[in-house]
């Protein structure tokens, strides 16, 4: 397709936004994703040039993160490995089942999650809770499964609810859960992006220089979360689950 300065004008300052939402608390996609339909790509093209703007963004999320130590490699590296078994086995079931199943759930599931969000002290937990490493290690490959499984077969929301299920199941502190997030969706991407660059579907222009706003978008972001923890957090993941929320009833009011 054509390019043209209204597309970049459209597209670059969203995906800098959803970069920097996405540093604080996750889904940073569902901003990202819209601006480029938005700008009418094709949704393939769209999906597929988003992956590489994503990569970068969350490749400097992952550095800085690294860098304060929030991202414990040993138990992040175990997570990483089951959540891309299990999304290959997500965009497999995507093949055999319909999309609408998942999103009738999500319209009672969100909510709920949006309630819990505001009344957990999960995200005022600095360190772990008690839990043992073994039951911890269990209940975070437990988590990237489903969450893994759920970004193979349809993937929006995907960080924010591998941050949820980390702090308030698993038990572990907020920087570190958001940290192995981080490094899950990085690994994530690198496989999607692999797979849409083989079909042809990256728009490499538009997502090199969207991706570069992206980074902008990342880093302050993960300044924001160093500096505010919780308090960062913690409206942001309501504003993002309000904002899937939302997205879900607009696709099946579309549909």
């Amino acid at each position: 397709m054509e390019l043209t300065l209204a597309t970049f004008l459209v597209v670059c300052p969203l995906v800098a936004l959803g970069g920097f939402v996405d540093a604080v608390a996750g889904g940073g996609g569902l901003i990202s994703l819209p601006a480029y339909l938005i700008a009418g790509l094709p949704p393939h093209n769209a999906i597929g040039t988003n992956k590489i703007s994503s990569l970068m963004g969350t490749s400097v999320t992952v550095a800085r993160f690294a860098k304060l130590g929030y991202i414990p490699w040993r138990q992040a590296a175990i997570f990483v490995v089951v959540a891309l078994a299990a999304s290959a086995g997500g965009a497999r079931l995507a093949l055999l089942l319909s999309p609408d199943i998942f999103t009738y759930i999500l319209l009672a599931a969100l909510p709920l999650t949006a309630i819990y969000v505001y009344r957990t002290k999960a995200f005022e937990r600095e360190e772990g809770d008690g839990r043992s490493r073994g039951a911890t290690l269990a209940i975070g490959c437990a988590a990237a499964a489903i969450i893994g499984a759920w970004d193979g077969f349809y993937g929006p929301g995907t960080g924010t609810f591998l941050i949820l299920a980390l702090t308030g199941l698993a038990r572990m502190p907020l920087r570190e859960a958001n940290g192995i997030s981080k490094a899950v969706n990085l690994a994530t991407n690198v496989s999607a992006l692999v797979v849409m660059l083989s079909a042809g579907k990256v728009i490499l222009g538009l997502g090199i220089t969207a991706g570069l706003f992206g980074i902008a978008g990342n880093y302050l972001g993960a300044v924001l979360f160093d500096k505010g923890g919780a308090k960062a957090a913690k409206p942001m993941v309501i504003i993002v689950l309000c904002v899937f929320f939302a997205r879900t009833v607009w696709d099946i009011v579309m549909d």
